[in-house]
């Protein structure tokens, strides 16, 4: 990026609002960044720790009014949180993660003050869904720790995960939360039908809950899944019980993401249910 910035906006110490010649408004963080500075005054590029351009007003009006609303110290970390995030992703992730990650956490860190209780019913399932994002996630809660001395409960630990996760895959933080309680009442319909309780740390949960979070994917993307005719006959016959359920749990799907799901899935998921079966016995 060449050339200077000229301040429009001090928001606070370590983050002020610039004018640049080709990329109109952006955002410039950096520790101490804004002090001294006023309106109009010049700063270079090798100033600020990041810059990041403000994509459209909606995006900018959000993150200005966030970042005067939030302590400074909690600013300045968040940075610090999101270049690690980036560091570690090794890809490019959704600027969008400054406004809702550090909105999050602020408001985290405000409950906890107030001596109120965070819990988080997705926690084994987003453990078991995203596991590079909950180790991330694990970083970042010790790095908050360090920083702030502030220790957020394990079930944050889960939230944020699905926040990184989000910035990754750049689907809305409200997608990822529906699919995420999407899957957990999915594995209680298939608890409650088949009467058992899922281990959730064997083998068969984890394959059952990720086979259900690709065929949302799937679903999502349309792509197109053949049907194994032989093998559906086969199924439908010898394990009446599994092929059935595999029937109920596609039509909540579908009616959750209000989109068609196609036959086939349910063929391979009465194979995953009949492994559990077998399991339970």
């Amino acid at each position: 990026m060449v050339g200077s910035f000229t301040v429009k906006k001090i928001l606070n110490n370590n983050v002020i609002i610039a004018t640049h010649s080709s990329y109109k408004e952006v955002v410039l963080i950096g520790k101490g960044i804004g002090f001294g500075k006023t309106s109009g005054s010049e700063i270079t590029p090798n100033s600020a720790e990041k810059i990041f351009i403000l994509k459209n007003e909606k995006e900018q009006e959000q993150y200005k009014k966030l970042v005067s609303n939030i302590d400074e110290d909690i600013i300045g970390v968040m940075n610090e949180v999101i270049h690690h995030i980036k560091k570690r992703v090794h890809e490019p992730i959704s600027e969008h993660i400054h406004i809702a990650l550090t909105d999050h956490i602020a408001f985290t860190i405000k409950r906890i003050e107030q001596g109120l209780e965070i819990s988080n019913p997705f926690l084994i399932e987003t453990k078991s869904l995203y596991p590079t994002e909950y180790d991330i996630s694990k970083e970042v809660v010790s790095l908050l720790h360090d920083k702030l001395g502030v220790l957020l409960p394990e079930g944050e630990i889960g939230f944020i995960a699905l926040h990184i996760h989000s910035a990754i895959t750049n689907k809305t933080i409200s997608d990822v939360n529906q699919h995420s309680q999407l899957v957990t009442n999915l594995i209680k319909l298939i608890e409650d039908n088949l009467k058992i309780k899922i281990n959730k740390d064997s083998v068969h949960y984890l394959r059952l809950i990720r086979h259900l979070r690709y065929t949302i994917d799937r679903v999502i993307s349309g792509e197109t899944v053949e049907e194994p005719e032989k093998l559906a006959l086969v199924l439908k016959e010898e394990y009446p019980l599994c092929y059935n359920l595999s029937w109920k749990v596609v039509k909540v799907m579908q009616q959750a993401l209000r989109l068609p799901v196609y036959d086939a899935e349910a063929v391979y998921l009465t194979m995953h249910l009949q492994r559990l079966v077998n399991k339970s016995e």
